[in-house]
């Protein structure tokens, strides 16, 4: 073999794997995530991040982000999704999150049936990735983890809602504070559950 192959090897696959959390909750930010793991670095006991206990989301999360190429987590926040509604709000956080990695990918891979306009790379969407992606599964727990760090924070700021138990999903007792006190700032207004309680206030 020539030593100078080396000079002209095509680089090696640089994969994003894309994924999301937080479409279906009445409050706070919906949180993407785009990682390229590092082949040389695997991390043992990925998977869909909802298969996963949280101990062990909360457990895996800063190995990815210790032992990854690169990752960025981008959040959505209600006033965006209430703009564009939580389609093409999703897709816009799924190409920030792309565009924020330190190291630009050859190729991602977006968890879903749909794939966001203007991303910095070519792009493949595969329904179910979180379940056959390592990269998208490494994606789906930063996500979630960064999320459910972000509705303990406001939880914090609006204790009377039960945002720490329920992270913004519409349990009873969600509905119930949400009939009770009205939306907060962190409510997205234009959901329907949301937007009732708003009307019923005025």
């Amino acid at each position: 073999m020539n030593p100078m192959d080396d000079l002209f090897a095509p680089p090696p696959d640089l994969i994003a794997g894309v994924d999301e959390a937080g479409r279906g909750p009445l409050a706070g930010p919906v949180a993407v995530a785009a990682v390229i793991l590092d082949p040389a670095r695997p991390i043992g006991g990925l998977d869909d991040s909802k298969k996963l206990t949280e101990a062990r989301r909360e457990a895996l999360a800063p190995l990815i982000r210790e032992h990854a190429l690169a990752w960025h987590i981008e959040f959505v926040e209600a006033d965006e999704i209430d703009d564009l509604n939580i389609l093409q709000a999703t897709l816009a956080g799924m190409r920030r999150a792309l565009l924020g990695l330190d190291i630009a990918p050859t190729l991602a891979r977006i968890d879903g049936n749909r794939l966001p306009k203007g991303l910095p790379c070519p792009a493949e969407a595969l329904v179910g990735g979180d379940a056959l992606d390592p990269a998208i599964m490494a994606a789906s727990i930063l996500a979630k983890t960064a999320r459910d760090a972000r509705l303990r924070d406001l939880d914090t700021e609006f204790p009377q809602y039960g945002f720490a138990k329920h992270k913004g999903y519409p349990s009873p007792g969600h509905l119930a504070a949400l009939r009770e006190h009205g939306p907060c700032p962190a409510h997205r207004r234009s959901y329907a559950p949301v937007r009732r309680a708003l009307e019923a206030r005025r």
